[in-house]
């Protein structure tokens, strides 16, 4: 069985995606655009990224907005200038005048993406850059004043990444990824675990978000009465969302990022358990459903419901090492196929049966590479559906989709999914507002608007290094 078969569309997929029109991965296919597990200078990614960037730059010039957020707003351009030129102090003042607007924040939201932390995050970063401590310090007191009501596991603060815990947390160790000493340092993180908080107050407050998040998830398994089977859940609005901007994968994901703060314990019967329930619920197309609940629809294939934000947490668990999350029965009924297995690593299908001793082989040699082989699954998926009708944004769009194959390829090595990554670059330098389903209300924000693909642009010209603004640390 091909990967396109097991993967195909219906015409009710196809109201939410374009059919993918370019050739998948051959080594000779792609050579003209991979050199070295990076993209080859003479690609035509790398040269039109300049021009797009001064197309990008005169758009900006007449831009205003109220919205001071990372998700639609003044500081997710500032973030994008701050991958372009990270060191350079023009730019850096730049960023902090034109896409901070640190003194217009209401201290209304608590997450990176669309709270007040994320400018003030970044606003940390380049002011740490800068050197200008009285910034600096502005900014972790107002990231420190959020702690009490986020920790706080009793509160009706959701956990996931746009509103919640998730999307706090990431904005702490976004600050500790880029400034040094970390102000909420993981120094004393195993000391913390037996003893008392001398060391450093913010190791003490990330456990405690941590240890909010996992004491939220378990209170609503148990009330949903699936705790054995799932230990940890998670709601938004009244709904047991799945995907990534709302869901428990991205949850799971961003809980296995910061995985210091987690005990062996907690992994293992915690967070382990409910990837093996979660992959349970895979559709036999290789997607998942947006939430819990009968009737769902296999629908939506992007970075927010779906198969992506599964794929990244997959990937995560892998570099984890958690051993066996799958017994062969479940992994068996996760592939929807009692009669082969396809080993992903091969350029041509496989078929083994599951009584073969190839298999148990197969088993007892990659130990915890089922991971792998799930992250494949929904890899397949996305590029067959990936290309969204929605646009070409990082939230619902086809940026978002292709660096899911930048995650693949970071953690496999293999260059079909940079390949794949290139050709989702492609179609966003080639995109035109004829193909739009609707304008974006945004048209110059990180995840909805131009700042998203040219995030990407930039991105993938280190692939080994590209990170999901917002998402990976």
């Amino acid at each position: 069985m091909s990967a396109s078969s097991s993967v195909s569309s219906s015409p009710y997929h196809e109201k939410y995606h374009f059919k993918n029109q370019y050739e998948d991965y051959s080594e000779d296919k792609a050579k003209p655009y991979i050199d070295n597990n990076a993209v080859s200078t003479t690609n035509r990614i790398t040269a039109k990224l300049a021009a797009k960037w001064g197309s990008m730059l005169d758009e900006l010039k007449d831009w205003t907005s109220t919205d001071y957020s990372v998700y639609t707003g003044t500081a997710g351009v500032g973030l994008l200038f701050f991958r372009k030129n990270p060191n350079d102090t023009r730019n850096l003042r730049n960023i902090r005048k034109q896409y901070l607007q640190l003194e217009q924040l209401k201290n209304k939201r608590v997450t990176f993406l669309c709270g007040d932390c994320g400018p003030l995050a970044l606003g940390a970063i380049v002011s740490y850059k800068l050197d200008d401590q009285k910034i600096y310090n502005f900014c972790i007191r107002k990231l420190t004043a959020f702690i009490k009501v986020v920790k706080n596991s009793s509160s009706d603060l959701p956990n996931e990444y746009l509103y919640g815990r998730a999307g706090f947390l990431y904005a702490l160790l976004f600050v500790n990824r880029h400034v040094s000493p970390a102000p909420f340092s993981d120094a004393a993180i195993t000391s913390v675990r037996v003893f008392p908080c001398p060391f450093h107050e913010f190791t003490c407050y990330c456990l405690q978000i941590v240890s909010a998040m996992l004491h939220s998830g378990e209170k609503l398994a148990k009330h949903l009465k699936i705790e054995k089977e799932c230990p940890l859940m998670f709601q938004w609005h009244d709904s047991q969302y799945l995907g990534a901007a709302h869901g428990v994968s991205g949850i799971i994901y961003l809980l296995l990022q910061a995985r210091k703060y987690l005990t062996e314990a907690e992994l293992t019967n915690l967070i382990k358990p409910t990837i093996s329930f979660l992959s349970t619920l895979r559709f036999p197309t290789g997607n998942f459903p947006s939430s819990l609940g009968p009737g769902k629809q296999d629908k939506y294939v992007q970075w927010c419901h779906g198969a992506p934000g599964f794929l990244y947490m997959y990937c995560e668990a892998y570099r984890v090492n958690i051993t066996s999350i799958y017994p062969p029965n479940l992994l068996c009924m996760y592939l929807q196929s009692p009669d082969y297995f396809i080993l992903p690593s091969s350029n041509t299908d496989k078929k083994i049966s599951w009584q073969s001793p190839v298999l148990t082989l197969q088993f007892q040699t990659f130990g915890d590479k089922h991971y792998i082989y799930a992250a494949e699954k929904c890899a397949d998926v996305i590029w067959f559906r990936g290309i969204l009708k929605k646009g070409y944004s990082l939230c619902h769009g086809v940026a978002g989709n292709a660096y899911c194959f930048l995650e693949m390829f970071q953690t496999t090595k293999d260059e079909r999914h940079l390949y794949r990554a290139i050709k989702f670059a492609e179609y966003c330098l080639d995109y035109t507002k004829q193909r739009e389903e609707c304008t974006p209300d945004r048209p110059m924000s990180l995840y909805e608007g131009i700042s998203g693909p040219m995030y990407l642009l930039l991105d993938i010209q280190d692939p080994l290094n590209a990170k999901f603004p917002g998402f990976t640390l």
